[in-house]
């Protein structure tokens, strides 16, 4: 085939392409140079290979926390700095790489393209760039640096080093806020369970880079006259529903591990008990820090089951965080009250949801539930193929349910699965990651072609239910 004829498909396959596609191919490459740069001399000893940089850094840019090394023994302090950096281009700038990739090839891309273009960086939650992305970067920063300080000031204080502290301090901040989970720490945040300075700190980022750039937007917009009735439907229904998620989180945690004789945190007096509760149930929604060892053996099964579904819903659109978000579950349990009350319309906060609204929902909940099912049976196999050749560690089909969920909800929790895998193993938990920083929706646009809206109106009838 001529080369001229080559290159005039490719260019044509270019500008066919949707911006679900350009998504995946400026992950693919920002994963492609971070292992680049990660297995160097420079960034990593001799214990990190190809495969484990490659995990390493897929983890970060989709912002989950999962690693198969020691981020402070294994990676060097020029490494530990390209980590943040992946974990904060993940976090807030993957969709401007995507924006710059496109504008690069599309030139010239026509009103179509740019409306396309503008959806896609809505349903994903960063609201385009420009002066909206300005925004972002600069409560990020400013919620890093506040965060920063008081960690240094009053939170690491153990951490003798200047130098060190500073690091640590800046690199949590970095991790909270994007909801990544990772920690300079072996055991995570475990020595710090009862210092409440590190758990207020680390929670508060959480849940700021979770709740979204929109709300953050409209709470300060109306700050100088703050009333529920003045912020915007999606704000109230994300605090509302962020507030009910963390105390029911806690209290469940609290409920189901009182009874649990393996329970770590009987040994713990009752404040402490409330701090770790607390802290399980903010950070488990998609950030992935821990204060408590996670595993089987310690958790009770009502305690994982809870874990589950609370990252499996995760955080709120616009956020850092993974899982179908919190209004996509609010929206579900307000369509299942109404049609128990045999009430025709979805009304929340005084406001009529549209058909469209509620159809969205149910797509992102079904589609994403398959989704880790699929993930979960395909790992299945795959252990139990590697059980029959090489005798590993005994896995039960809980923990690798929880660990998709933990892959696809980007929360990173692991409970001692991810290192046992094969590397076909870690793949399915890399491309769950993936997916779900993506979005359900946006990475089955990848593969299916938006098509215009049909002018056929077809007769109704009904079914039973």
């Amino acid at each position: 085939m001529p080369l001229h004829t080559i290159l005039e498909r490719s260019r044509q396959w270019q500008r066919q392409m949707t911006v679900p596609q350009f998504g995946l191919i400026a992950g693919g490459l920002l994963i492609t140079i971070g292992t680049l740069v990660m297995v160097t001399p420079f960034c990593s000893k001799d214990t990190v290979g190809v495969w484990e940089a490659f995990f390493t850094v897929t983890s970060a840019v989709t912002v989950t926390g999962l690693s198969i090394i020691n981020i402070s023994d294994d990676l060097t302090p020029l490494g530990q700095g390209v980590l943040a950096s992946l974990i904060l281009t993940g976090g807030l700038g993957l969709m401007v790489i995507i924006n710059f990739l496109q504008n690069f090839v599309q030139k010239g891309s026509g009103l179509r393209d740019r409306l396309d273009k503008g959806r896609a960086l809505d349903e994903f939650g960063v609201g385009g760039i420009g002066p909206a992305f300005y925004q972002i970067l600069i409560t990020a920063a400013f919620l890093i640096t506040l965060g920063t300080l008081l960690l240094y000031s009053f939170g690491f204080t153990d951490i003798s080093n200047r130098g060190e502290r500073l690091w640590a301090s800046l690199f949590h901040c970095i991790s909270a806020y994007n909801n990544a989970g990772f920690s300079l720490w072996a055991d995570n945040l475990i020595r710090y369970r009862c210092n409440a300075v590190v758990n207020l700190v680390i929670g508060v980022l959480i849940i700021c880079g979770g709740i979204g750039w929109r709300v953050t937007s409209d709470l300060w917009a109306n700050r100088s006259r703050l009333s529920i009735k003045r912020l915007s439907l999606h704000t109230r229904i994300v605090l509302f529903t962020t507030l009910i998620y963390v105390i029911f989180g806690a209290l469940g945690f609290l409920l189901a591990e009182m009874h649990n004789p393996r329970s770590i945190i009987s040994d713990l007096d009752n404040k402490e008990q409330i701090l770790v509760a607390m802290f399980q149930s903010v950070t488990t929604r998609t950030a992935g820090f821990s204060t408590i060892p996670l595993s089987q053996d310690l958790l009770s099964d009502p305690t994982l089951f809870l874990m589950m579904f609370m990252m499996f819903v995760g955080a709120s659109p616009g956020g850092t965080g993974g899982g179908i978000k919190t209004t996509t579950f609010m929206i579900l349990m307000s369509a299942t009250y109404s049609t128990l009350k045999g009430q025709k319309d979805v009304v929340v906060f005084g406001r009529q949801l549209s058909d469209k609204i509620l159809l969205k929902a149910i797509g992102v909940t079904v589609s994403s539930l398959l989704f880790v099912l699929l993930m979960a049976f395909i790992l299945t196999f795959e252990v139990s193929y590697q059980s029959n050749v090489s005798n590993p560690d005994h896995i039960s089909f809980l923990e690798k349910l929880f660990t998709c969920i933990s892959a696809f909800g980007t929360v990173g929790l692991d409970i001692g699965v991810t290192s046992k895998l094969s590397p076909l193993g870690q793949s399915v938990l890399m491309f769950s990651m993936f997916v779900g920083r993506l979005g359900i929706m946006l990475s089955l646009n990848v593969l299916m072609t938006s098509q215009q809206q049909s002018r056929i109106a077809y007769p109704r009838e009904e079914i039973y239910v």
